[in-house]
């Protein structure tokens, strides 16, 4: 089987093909798929990092947004805007796309905590990864949401 092989750049590092190809994979999964109108490309995206994996057309396969230390979250590093698109799903590069988000981050911010914004049928993902529920659960876009932090 072949290694996934992730690149994950700071804003600043993308050049104008890849972020269109992050901004195209996350419209097709939030606004598309799931129905969510909403400005996807925030004032967050400059400060964060991204991380990602293609096919071979250079297509994302799947995405996460590395987010800093009070951007999201006073005083929690994050993981956001978390996809897999369409075509790559049941693979398992979600799982994948995780572990290798929770290494960057615990590379970049060294002890820190994480926390997420769970998509609340995902919480038995999370948790196998380590996350805990803190309870709060709350609607975004429609979708129930559930705050989870990184306990390992």
């Amino acid at each position: 089987m072949k290694t996934t092989e992730f690149t994950c750049k700071h804003f600043n590092e993308l050049n104008s093909f890849e972020l269109y190809e992050i901004g195209r994979a996350r419209q097709e999964v939030f606004i598309l798929e799931q129905n969510c109108p909403y400005v996807d490309f925030d004032s967050k995206d400059f400060e964060c990092y991204h991380l990602y994996t293609t096919n071979r057309a250079k297509e994302i396969q799947c995405y996460a947004r590395l987010v800093p230390i009070g951007l999201s979250y006073e005083a929690y590093v994050s993981i956001g805007r978390v996809i897999t698109t369409k075509s790559s799903r049941g693979i398992g590069l979600g799982k994948k796309l995780m572990e290798e988000a929770i290494a960057l981050c615990k590379y970049y911010w060294p002890n820190r905590e994480v926390k997420i914004s769970a998509q609340t049928y995902l919480l038995d993902f999370y948790m196998q990864l380590g996350f805990c529920s803190t309870g709060k659960e709350y609607e975004e876009d429609g979708i129930p949401h559930t705050e989870m932090i990184l306990t390992n």
